[in-house]
């Protein structure tokens, strides 16, 4: 009896999974839509707009508040860049890189002279930390993610600031009958109404050379991100991997049309810039100085993304909204930092007694 109940059991099992999968093949259920995946907010223009005035203000706010808003910047960056590696397993000496990082921004602020001993001793400082805090050895990966926070969220980026202290005697650009009154107004103004906690006198208008520049710098850019991104999704066909095989493995959506977009708009803006801030041959050396501009702007991103793909994450932080982390909003800016010193403080002012 029991061997006969259990193989009509089985037979009634067979029957209901042959009627469920007719059932799940049928024509009907094969239609029925699936759950459609959430979609990514698109950019803001009114949000990127907002964000460029407010960084305009900082660029032009004074030495002080600069360097100060930057070194909150780098802990903010430093913060995601160590958080993602810990998440890997890797555990590395991220105190000593933050501490690190923010004495480069104030030491190119009150010594630049001394500017670049600071990396070496903080590399050190960490590997003595190494060497004699940790119980167990050190690996490859914890030493070079250390040294990649220091330098790569440091040192390199302090060079903003060392850019910001050049020209204070500076030469007036070409806009400055028109917005000199209007500077002047603001001025006096805040000077009223503001106590002297609040507008100091070390930054009534500080505006340097290096001010000026990191500030047409910064639009080019911001703008060669921004057509990159809308060239390349609108019109982009060949994708930067068939160029090359790496920076399309790190980041499969670039187009070869959206980097020559971004470049052209940063090549216009920096002949606008150069024209503004009188540099010699200012249609030339504009132009070179915007393509280059978004062409080290690009390896700034791909760096970035590279670091991304590696830890398995798409990006670094949700702290601003629609862009991500502090490090995939300015991950552009970084690589263009020494090259900018370099523009600011040799090339424009060799070119500049070479025409006298």
């Amino acid at each position: 009896d029991k061997e006969v109940e259990l193989a009509q059991a089985a037979a009634a099992a067979a029957i209901a999974g042959e009627s469920t999968a007719v059932v799940s093949s049928s024509p009907d259920n094969a239609k029925q839509p699936t759950a459609a995946a959430p979609k990514k907010k698109r950019r803001s223009i009114w949000f990127g707009a907002m964000m460029g005035a407010v960084v305009a203000c900082w660029v032009f706010s004074g030495n002080y508040v600069f360097t100060g808003l930057f070194s909150l910047m780098t802990v903010l960056g430093q913060l995601e860049y160590y958080r993602m590696v810990i998440n890997t397993g890797v555990y590395p000496a991220r105190r000593i890189s933050v501490v690190g990082a923010c004495s480069m921004f104030w030491t190119a602020l009150f010594c630049p002279q001394h500017h670049q001993i600071v990396l070496p001793l903080f590399g050190l400082w960490a590997m003595i930390w190494f060497l004699t805090m940790k119980r167990t050895a050190t690996t490859i990966p914890e030493i070079a993610t250390t040294f990649t926070g220091m330098f790569y969220l440091g040192y390199v980026p302090s060079f903003w600031v060392r850019i910001r202290l050049l020209g204070a005697g500076r030469e007036p650009t070409r806009l400055a009958p028109l917005l000199g009154p209007i500077l002047n107004l603001l001025h006096i103004k805040a000077e009223n109404l503001l106590p002297a906690a609040i507008y100091p006198k070390t930054i009534h208008l500080p505006i340097t050379t290096g001010a000026i520049f990191i500030f047409w710098t910064w639009l080019c850019l911001a703008f060669n991100d921004v057509f990159a991104y809308f060239v390349g999704k609108n019109m982009g066909r060949i994708k930067l991997g068939q160029i090359s095989p790496a920076a399309g493995a790190t980041s499969p959506n670039k187009t070869v049309e959206g980097v020559l977009g971004g470049c052209a708009v940063s090549a216009a803006l920096g002949m606008l810039g150069a024209w503004v801030q009188k540099w010699p041959y200012w249609a030339l050396t504009g132009m070179v100085h915007g393509t280059l501009l978004g062409l080290i702007g690009l390896i700034g991103d791909l760096t970035a993304s590279m670091i991304k793909r590696d830890a398995g994450i798409k990006d670094f932080g949700d702290l601003i909204p629609e862009h991500g982390g502090i490090l995939d909003r300015v991950d552009g800016f970084i690589w263009t930092a020494p090259y900018s010193w370099f523009v600011c403080h040799t090339v424009i002012p060799a070119l500049k007694n070479a025409v006298r």
